[in-house]
């Protein structure tokens, strides 16, 4: 009975970069074993470029040599001596723990404004006065109430927007006592519906010429 000498992948070293494959982390662990640093150096190098021709994407990454240099310490598992064109990572640096993001937080406590509706507010904060900047400042109002009868539904009077407008700018917008209206409820609404009925309207129309179209046959 033969007896077939079978190596299993369960059985094998753990690769630390899987991408290259295992013939190239065998020939850095041969590279790491080698007597004289000349030899290293002249290996180093051939399996830089041996790993450069195996990612051929890595030719678009800006500097990709020094990502190559770095990604042969890592297999290597920090213990190649060889000298490099570029500084050698450290392994504290390479399990060195991100900082952790902080959650983004919302504009305010209106939050069916949006982050939008705040971004808005602080860019018209930096304009100067005058009616381009008046202009904005209606655009912005009517905007939110816009957004208001999105949540709501129902309707808002100006001053409720016109007072969140005064808080969500840190008091630096007024125009609490101004008698300029905004767009009426109705009309936003209205506008909002005939959106959504031309969507519908155009399906149907469609789908009224391919009945038509299914007679005539």
């Amino acid at each position: 009975m033969i007896d077939y000498d079978l190596e299993y992948n369960a059985e094998r070293p753990h690769l630390i970069i899987p991408e290259y494959g295992r013939h190239i982390q065998k020939l850095v662990d041969h590279c790491i074993a080698l007597e004289t640093k000349e030899e290293r150096n002249e290996m180093a190098l051939a399996i830089v470029d041996v790993m450069g021709n195996l990612q051929p994407h890595l030719r678009d990454v800006p500097d990709f040599k020094h990502k190559l240099w770095d990604q042969l310490y890592i297999m290597s598992d920090f213990k190649l001596d060889a000298d490099s064109p570029y500084e050698i990572p450290s392994k504290e640096e390479l399990q060195e723990k991100p900082e952790s993001l902080p959650y983004p937080k919302s504009a305010s406590k209106y939050r069916f404004y949006g982050n939008n509706i705040q971004i808005m507010i602080d860019t018209v904060l930096t304009w100067e006065e005058g009616d381009m900047k008046d202009a904005l400042v209606y655009t912005i109002a009517n905007h939110m109430k816009k957004c208001f009868l999105n949540w709501n539904k129902d309707t808002v009077e100006d001053d409720v927007i016109f007072k969140h407008l005064f808080e969500l700018s840190d008091g630096k917008i007024d125009i609490r006592d101004s008698e300029d209206a905004l767009s009426e409820s109705i009309n936003l609404l209205r506008k909002r519906n005939s959106q959504g009925q031309g969507t519908s309207n155009h399906k149907n129309t469609k789908s009224k010429n391919y009945q038509n179209k299914n007679r005539k046959r």
